[in-house]
């Protein structure tokens, strides 16, 4: 590594403890450490690692590269809680909706590490041991989930009146443009096109791009996102989620037709019948009023 080269990657490492400071502390300044806490978790987990990570590689300490990769690991399952986060902050008008999305969260997590068992099981290499495959195939997973995540705000924002201002869509942004540069840059050294130290300088250069996008995000005033009323479609993906998860009974019309029936019959009450007496008493009073008598005249 030449020294402008190392002179480079030094500068991109020491700037994620600063800008992530930045992040941090803007972050307790307009109260959203509470809105986003495994995103807040996260910044605070990364400034922990490069703080232990930098003065045990100072130091020149054996354990240097098995804590990296715990922290990697921890890193990971983060991440993971960081886009669920994002997703509950989207659907937090549709709660049928965040529910369902909720479930189909923890399954994908479930599957997630299942995959990255048996591939750390599966896989005939010497030269990585099973459970550095398993971090990997985890972290890989977390990073295609990150994309799928910005690329469903890009496209769908507008069915769940989200803003591509907001902060959510700032920190799917973030992870997602982060996720696929790496995405790239594993499938570059895989195919033998991308070497070190580059691959660590893009690596560390696209983090850094993240965490200032970040804070342009927290930094400016988000807007008020569309009020869900208004948004008819997926108040219709809401309704039908709903009757699917609460079915109506097939007898429950019946009693429905018989209360409207009972309502109409109680507005419109039937008028009294006069009596005989009382009629005849009508007629001669009509009588007696409608017109005086008339005298006919005789002759004399």
């Amino acid at each position: 590594m030449t020294p402008k080269i190392k002179i480079l990657y030094y500068a991109l490492w020491l700037a994620h403890p600063v800008l992530e400071t930045a992040l941090a502390g803007l972050m307790v300044r307009r109260d959203l450490h509470r809105k986003f806490k495994f995103f807040f978790a996260y910044i605070l987990t990364q400034l922990a690692t490069f703080a232990v990570l930098f003065w045990m590689y100072w130091q020149g300490n054996d354990f240097t590269f098995y804590l990296y990769w715990a922290c990697q690991a921890v890193s990971a399952a983060f991440g993971f809680g960081v886009i669920h986060e994002v997703f509950v902050d989207v659907f937090r008008p549709f709660h049928t909706l965040r529910d369902l999305g909720s479930v189909l969260f923890k399954w994908a997590g479930l599957v997630m590490l299942l995959v990255a068992g048996v591939v750390s099981v599966s896989t005939d290499s010497s030269s990585i041991p099973p459970w550095m495959q398993a971090i990997i195939t985890t972290q890989r997973c977390v990073r295609i989930i990150q994309v799928g995540m910005v690329l469903f705000l890009i496209f769908f924002s507008q069915y769940v009146g989200v803003s591509r201002r907001q902060r959510s869509f700032g920190v799917a942004l973030g992870f997602g443009s982060f996720a696929i540069v790496e995405l790239a840059l594993v499938a570059s050294w895989a195919g033998h096109h991308l070497v070190n130290p580059w691959m660590s300088i893009v690596n560390m250069a696209a983090y850094n791009t993240s965490l200032a996008v970040w804070v342009g995000y927290v930094a400016i005033k988000s807007p008020v996102r569309d009020n869900a009323s208004t948004l008819l479609q997926t108040q219709r993906w809401e309704q039908s989620l709903s009757d699917i998860h609460n079915p109506v009974p097939a007898n429950s019309l019946i009693p429905m037709f018989e209360g409207m029936v009972d309502r109409a019959l109680s507005r419109k009450q039937p008028e009294p019948t006069d009596s005989p007496e009382s009629a005849r008493g009508a007629a001669a009073s009509v009588g007696s009023f409608s017109a005086p008598p008339v005298r006919v005249p005789t002759r004399k």
